[in-house]
């Protein structure tokens, strides 16, 4: 008897497990396929935007992002440039303090410290890039390329001989933004009806950065000039450099290379001792003492390059889906002081259509 009761309970304890394992198993399914509608239904929203968060660095799917901005050096062109950049992503959604974390470091011209500054963006774990000047742009391409990271750069002249675009201008890789190539032909138009009577125009460059110097050279005699050049491997050798560089020429015509504009005073100080102008390539140039420009809006330009960035954070494209984009047109900017300075008339038919005209030289 005891044998039977002890198997009848023995075979209803089995039954209550065989009834609790299905009640479990019932349970899960009716549990997951909720989870399971949830996460399609939120991939229908974020589905890009996940696929870039996963591809570059992860931070995206979640509505936050952060970017590292590494600036090559200090001055006003490259600053107006980030200015832009950021407010180009604002525009597009992207606004600081609320869903974007900006990490920002300047190198102070310096390579090294160029290539540290890109490092600690991508310890960060940066879900972007942008790269202000043609060395820190490929010190940052050369690094985030080993992690996915996308780079978006900008005032780099040349993005071919820069070796981060190809001869078509699509990108090499995780890699694209604009150039700040410069309307070189309206330059020296400009000069001429400046300066009717010029010769020799003198354009100093860092040898080390990639710049506009043959083509200046190429286009130049069409417009009567011969361009006298000197290159310089450091800040150090532009005082030198200017001084001897204003005893052969009857102008100076400064470029956007970021050696020579960190020490563009020195420059305008030389000049100014022999009393010959020097002219810019864009407008803060202007501002501190260059006589004219037909130059570039940098913070056009930087608003240009965080659009584009912001197509990358969005998914809507990836960087190297983008060919390189070129700010179109140039405007003529002028300073009467300098001018009066230098006993010179700027001539009606550049004033009148000005984008922008300075009565005074700011430091």
């Amino acid at each position: 008897m005891k044998k039977k009761v002890f198997a009848s309970l023995l075979i209803g304890a089995m039954a209550a497990a065989a009834l609790s394992g299905c009640s479990s198993s019932g349970n899960k399914a009716e549990t997951s396929e909720p989870a399971k509608t949830e996460a399609v239904s939120e991939g229908a929203t974020e589905t890009e935007p996940a696929k870039a968060g996963e591809e570059n660095t992860g931070n995206l799917v979640d509505g936050k992002y952060t970017i590292g901005i590494g600036q090559f050096a200090v001055h006003g062109s490259l600053d107006n440039c980030r200015e832009g950049f950021i407010q180009g992503l604002a525009e597009e959604g992207f606004v600081e303090g609320e869903n974007l974390t900006i990490l920002y470091e300047n190198a102070n011209a310096d390579g090294g410290t160029s290539s540290q500054i890109i490092t600690n963006f991508i310890s960060k774990k940066a879900d972007l890039i942008c790269g202000i000047a043609t060395p820190i742009a490929q010190s940052a391409y050369s690094a985030a390329r080993k992690t996915g990271t996308p780079v978006i750069y900008t005032a780099v002249t040349d993005p071919v001989m820069a070796e981060l675009a190809n001869a078509d201008g699509s990108p090499v890789g995780e890699v694209t933004g604009t150039s700040d190539k410069l309307p070189v032909t309206e330059q020296l138009q400009m000069i001429r009806e400046v300066l009717p009577d010029a010769k020799k125009i003198g354009i100093m460059y860092s040898t080390s950065e990639v710049n506009s110097i043959d083509e200046y050279k190429a286009a130049a005699p069409e417009y009567g000039f011969e361009i006298v050049e000197s290159g310089v491997s450091s800040a150090a050798d532009v005082p030198l450099a200017a001084d001897q560089l204003v005893q052969k020429v009857d102008c100076i015509n400064n470029l956007t290379d970021n050696t020579v504009v960190s020490s563009l005073q020195v420059v305008l100080d030389a000049a100014n001792k022999k009393e010959i102008p020097v002219f810019g390539s864009e407008v803060e140039q202007v501002k501190v003492g260059c006589l004219a420009s037909e130059g570039l809006d940098y913070v056009a330009l930087g608003r240009q390059t965080g659009q584009m960035a912001a197509k990358v954070l969005k998914g809507e494209a990836k960087a190297s889906e983008m060919n390189f984009e070129v700010i179109k047109g140039a405007s003529f900017y002028g300073n009467t002081k300098v001018a009066e300075n230098l006993g010179i008339t700027l001539p009606e038919s550049l004033t009148a259509n000005a984008a922008e005209m300075f009565d005074e030289i700011t430091q």
